[in-house]
């Protein structure tokens, strides 16, 4: 497994959780403290802690410490790939789609020109 590949496992791993990608939304507004994140869920700040701890560690956030607030801040560049790699799924689905539509028309085309011999 090439190191993108696992880096991109762990990008889809932390997207996988609403809570998770609630944040990410919120994120993708401003910089919010952790508190700030944490108040529209009914969970632990323990548990908060623990969400931004995979979104850490995937790379999609960034915090800092100022003082006794933590800042936390998207980091799109980690988005973009996993943006590429959907954007290539989706072309190649397409292309097969595409392949499919043309043989079943092909097909249907035929069947009628039997039924008009």
């Amino acid at each position: 497994m090439t190191k993108q590949s696992q880096a991109l496992d762990r990008v889809f791993a932390a997207l996988s959780d609403p809570t998770r990608r609630t944040m990410v939304a919120r994120l993708a507004r401003g910089p919010a403290s952790v508190s700030e994140l944490a108040r529209p869920f009914p969970i632990s700040l323990p548990s908060i802690v623990q969400h931004l701890k995979v979104l850490e560690e995937s790379g999609l956030v960034k915090s800092a410490k100022t003082g006794r607030i933590r800042t936390c801040r998207i980091e799109p560049k980690r988005l973009d790939a996993a943006q590429t790699w959907l954007s290539k799924q989706r072309a190649l689905w397409e292309a097969r789609f595409d392949r499919l539509d043309a043989l079943l028309k092909e097909e249907s085309e035929d069947e009628w020109d039997k039924l008009g011999s």
